[in-house]
């Protein structure tokens, strides 16, 4: 847990956001109300209300800063992988997606939780979760040009491949793959994602 600093002075926004991400941490989402939030930061009630109009707003602000981070963490592993080896470069990325969800659990479950899912409404937060989606849509086209990755529509393979990391990050979370190592886990997640993104080989032609 982290501890808890009363506010004094400085980047208020922040601060709630902060705070926010304390109580869900320890309560869950559903325990959010601005009200706790601003007791947390030592705030008077009204106050949050100068960066967010509504719950739904803090909501997103913290959804927002986890793909933000996410991005970074992503962007960080693609840049110090091998050049020229998209292979290795998307399971780099498959990997940091899982690292980054096993560190900021509760942080993931807000970036994906249905009270964010339409993202339409937030578009600082929508922005934030294309950057990231741009990440790994622009490493399977490259992979594609470099012939590492089947063809196909970029978008359906990413989404394939997102669906994969993300449900293996879940199910790790959960203590749904007890039988495995977190690690052996996502070796396993990421190397079969490999082989479902390479190109197959030409079928042999039967001689007459």
């Amino acid at each position: 847990m982290r501890k808890k600093r009363p506010y004094h002075h400085g980047n208020l926004r922040q601060a709630l956001i902060d705070a926010a991400l304390e109580l869900i941490e320890e309560r869950g989402l559903p325990a959010l109300t601005l009200r706790e939030v601003a007791r947390r930061v030592g705030v008077t009630h009204a106050a949050p209300q100068r960066h967010f109009a509504d719950r739904a707003a803090l909501v997103a602000a913290v959804a927002e800063q986890g793909f933000r981070g996410l991005g970074a963490h992503m962007e960080a592993v693609r840049a110090s992988a091998p050049a020229r080896v998209p292979s290795q470069r998307l399971r780099a990325l498959g990997v940091a997606y899982v690292e980054y969800a096993l560190a900021h659990p509760e942080h993931l479950r807000v970036m994906f939780s249905p009270e964010v899912a339409d993202k339409s409404r937030h578009p600082q937060l929508a922005a934030a979760a294309q950057e990231v989606h741009e990440t790994l849509l622009k490493q399977i086209v490259e992979g594609q040009r470099q012939g590492a990755v089947a063809p196909g529509d970029p978008d359906e393979l990413s989404f394939a491949a997102w669906s994969m990391v993300h449900g293996c990050a879940i199910l790790l979370i959960d203590g749904q793959a007890s039988r495995r190592s977190p690690a052996a886990s996502i070796d396993a997640a990421v190397d079969r994602l490999h082989l479902g993104l390479a190109p197959r080989a030409p079928a042999c032609k039967r001689r007459r």
